[in-house]
C-alpha cells in the first residue's frame, strides 16, 4: 500500500480560457459580427489572421446557420482550425483588429466561433477538402507539430503522397505537450490526424530521426523532405543546485502536467522567465494547488517578451511578479527549499535592443520556494547542420527563403525549427508557403 508521500496527486481538472458554444450562442455571437470589409477590401480580422482565414466569411455562414460552409471556409486555409481556436493569441491578431474593441465593446468571440464550427465538422467526420488526383511525387515530413501537420495536409490535398515521422506516439508536438492544459488537453488533435489521415496523409509515429542514416534513407525515398522539427530542449541555466528534486525545466514540467502525470509542487512556486511559457507555468502552478507563485525576471514589465494581457491575467489570477531580479543558485540539501536571487539594474541596450541587465553588487535575497521552474527558452537545432550537408543554420535556426527552401536541394523547413519559436498559427502559415513551394517544385 502506498504511503501518503508516495501517492500522485489527483490530476487537475482546469477550466479552459475559451468553452465551447452552444449552437444557439454561437449564432447569436455570429450575429453580432459587422461584416466588414464588404466585396473590395478584407476584414480587419482576416488580415490579421496569420494563416488568412476568411473570418468574416465562416462568421457570416454561421450567422446564416450554415456551420458546413463555415467548416470549409476555415479549412480552406488552416486545416488545424480546431486547435488554433484553442491555442492562437487572437487578443493581438484577429480579436484584437475587431472593429468593435476600436470601438470600446467586446469584440466578436472569434476563436469561439472557429471551434464551434471546425469541432462540428470534425465530429461529423466531414472531409477537410477534396483530394486533388494522385501525382505520383513523394513528401516526407519530419515531424508531426503545427508546422508538419499542416504541409503535410496542404500536400496530401494537392495529390502528393505524404509520410509523416514523429518521434511520439501521439501528435501535435509543443501543442500537445508544451502548451498550457486550460488552453488545450488533448483534444482535438487525434480528431485532426484522423482526418488528415483521410486526406492522405500516412503517420509514422514512434519513429525517432535523430541520426543520417535514418534521414538520408527517409530522403533518398521522396521527392523532397519538409522539416518541422520544432526547437530543442530547454535552455540550460547551469546554475549551482539546478539538479535538486523540485527544480524542473519547463518543457517535462508542463508535459507532465499534459500527461495526467501533475507534479506536487507545494504551496510556493518560483518560476524563472518572462515569456508566455514562464507565464502559463506560473498560471499552471496556481491551477495545480500553490499558493505562493512568484515569477523572477531579469528585466522590467515592459521588457518582458510575454503578451501584455497574459501578465495582467496572470496577476488577476494571484501570481507575484518580482522585476529586474534574476536567479543565482537553487538552495537545498535533499530537495530544494528556497532561490537565491539578485537585484539587477538595466543598462546599455544589447543585441535584442532591449536594455542589458546588469547584477547590484551585494543585493542578493532568497525566496522560500518547494518547487522552481525554468522557463528562459529552448536551444535550437544545431544538429541538424551534422545530419545535413550543406543545411545552413545560423543561431540554432534552419535558413529559409520566403518559400520554406533550405540551403539543401529537396530540403524545406518551418515553423519553430526556423522562426525560433512563434505561435501555432505562424507554423501553419509558414507550412502552407512551404508546401506551395515544394508543389511548384515537384510539378
Amino acid at each position: 500500500m502506498s504511503t501518503p508521500a508516495e501517492t500522485k496527486p489527483e490530476a487537475p481538472q482546469f477550466e479552459e480560457l475559451r468553452p465551447p458554444l452552444t449552437r444557439r450562442e454561437a449564432l447569436l455571437e455570429a450575429d453580432r459580427c459587422l461584416a466588414c470589409g464588404g466585396a473590395h477590401a478584407a476584414a480587419p480580422c482576416t488580415v490579421a489572421c496569420p494563416a488568412g482565414i476568411d473570418v468574416a466569411g465562416f462568421i457570416a455562414a454561421l450567422a446564416d446557420g450554415n456551420r458546413a460552409r463555415a467548416a470549409d471556409t476555415i479549412f480552406a486555409e488552416n486545416l488545424l482550425g480546431a486547435s488554433c481556436a484553442r491555442v492562437c493569441p487572437v487578443e493581438v491578431l484577429c480579436e484584437g483588429a475587431c472593429v468593435l474593441r476600436h470601438e470600446g465593446r467586446d469584440p466578436i468571440q472569434i476563436a469561439a466561433l472557429q471551434r464551434h464550427a471546425a469541432d462540428w465538422s470534425l465530429a461529423e467526420n466531414r472531409p477537410l477538402r477534396q483530394r486533388a488526383p494522385a501525382t505520383g511525387k513523394h513528401v516526407a515530413v519530419v515531424g508531426a507539430g503545427p508546422a508538419g501537420l499542416a504541409c503535410a495536409g496542404e500536400l496530401a490535398a494537392r495529390g502528393h503522397k505524404v509520410t509523416i515521422y514523429e518521434e511520439r506516439e501521439e501528435v501535435g508536438g509543443l501543442v500537445r505537450y508544451a502548451i498550457a492544459p486550460y488552453r488545450i488537453q488533448r483534444h482535438p488533435l487525434p480528431a485532426e490526424a484522423m482526418a488528415l489521415e483521410q486526406l492522405g496523409v500516412e503517420f509514422r509515429l514512434g519513429t525517432p530521426v535523430r541520426d543520417r542514416k535514418t534521414l538520408a534513407a527517409i530522403a533518398a525515398a521522396a521527392d523532397a523532405v519538409f522539416l518541422g522539427v520544432g526547437m530543442g530542449a530547454d535552455t540550460d541555466a547551469g546554475l549551482p543546485g539546478d539538479r535538486l528534486p523540485g527544480v524542473w525545466d519547463s518543457l517535462p514540467f508542463i508535459e507532465a502536467v499534459k500527461s495526467d502525470e501533475p507534479p506536487a509542487v507545494g504551496s510556493s512556486v518560483v518560476v524563472i522567465g518572462g515569456g508566455n511559457t514562464a507565464i502559463d507555468v506560473a498560471r499552471e502552478a496556481l491551477r495545480l494547488g500553490a499558493r505562493d507563485v512568484t515569477l523572477v525576471y531579469r528585466r522590467g514589465e515592459q521588457e518582458m517578451p510575454a503578451y501584455a494581457h497574459e501578465v495582467e491575467e496572470a496577476r488577476d489570477e494571484g501570481v507575484h511578479f518580482r522585476m529586474l531580479a534574476a536567479p543565482v543558485r537553487f538552495l537545498g540539501h535533499h530537495r530544494l527549499v528556497a532561490v537565491e536571487c539578485r537585484t539587477m539594474r538595466l543598462g546599455e541596450p544589447d543585441a535584442s535592443g532591449r536594455r542589458r541587465p546588469e547584477p547590484v553588487a551585494g543585493s542578493e535575497f532568497a525566496i522560500p520556494s518547494e518547487t522552481a521552474v525554468k522557463a528562459i527558452g529552448q536551444r535550437g537545432r544545431d544538429e541538424f547542420a551534422r545530419l545535413v550537408d550543406g543545411l545552413r543554420l545560423e543561431q540554432g535556426r534552419i535558413v529559409v527563403d520566403e518559400g520554406g527552401r533550405t540551403t539543401r536541394q529537396k530540403f524545406f523547413a518551418g515553423g519553430d525549427a526556423v522562426n525560433g519559436g512563434a505561435s501555432a498559427v505562424e507554423a501553419v502559415r509558414e507550412a502552407k508557403l512551404a508546401a506551395k513551394a515544394i508543389d511548384e517544385a515537384l510539378r
